[in-house]
């Protein structure tokens, strides 16, 4: 009885993740240093075509619920009027079954709630590290109120980004 209850313990629990790191390097679609700046030309030249490129649009820092995280989330307007969500500099610990999810609800809402309403990504690629995550066209981005890492097995969150205009 102790080896089926340690062996079902350690399938669920996967104590291991909790010292893993599954690192990952995705190019950010806007840098995570820079802010949009516009400034006024006065030059008497023809104007060149505007090249349209992608654009930070909300954005916020991570906020710990389950698990210590940190770096920044980004909601991403792409050419064409499409959206992403990237992570800059993420560190969060590894878990099983760890999901992205977009929510309507405030960052500082009860744990709890993120685990209704939201939207998946899908799986988290990595604990640490640069992530993009494209948003679905049909997802309508006005109601995203926040970004969380989601535990599906145990229905916790590891954290909670605050998807605030820029």
């Amino acid at each position: 009885m102790v080896v089926v209850a340690l062996g079902v313990g350690l399938y669920l629990f996967q104590p291991w993740r909790l010292l893993t790191v599954r690192e990952t390097h995705d190019a950010l679609l806007v840098p995570a240093t820079t802010s949009v700046t516009t400034s006024a030309s006065t030059s008497t030249e023809a104007a060149a075509p505007v090249v349209e490129t992608p654009k930070e649009v909300a954005a916020g820092e991570w906020r710990s619920l389950e698990h210590a995280t940190t770096g920044k989330a980004s909601l991403i307007k792409l050419p064409g009027g499409t959206y992403s969500v990237q992570f800059a500099s993420l560190d969060t610990s590894d878990g099983p079954d760890l999901y992205v999810y977009l929510s309507p609800h405030a960052s500082s809402s009860a744990e709890k709630t993120f685990g209704q309403g939201f939207t998946s990504l899908g799986k988290l690629k990595g604990n640490r590290g640069d992530q993009v995550y494209e948003i679905p066209s049909g997802v309508d981005v006005s109601a995203i109120r926040s970004v969380v890492i989601w535990c599906q097995r145990f229905s916790a969150g590891f954290a909670v980004a605050p998807l605030e205009q820029v």
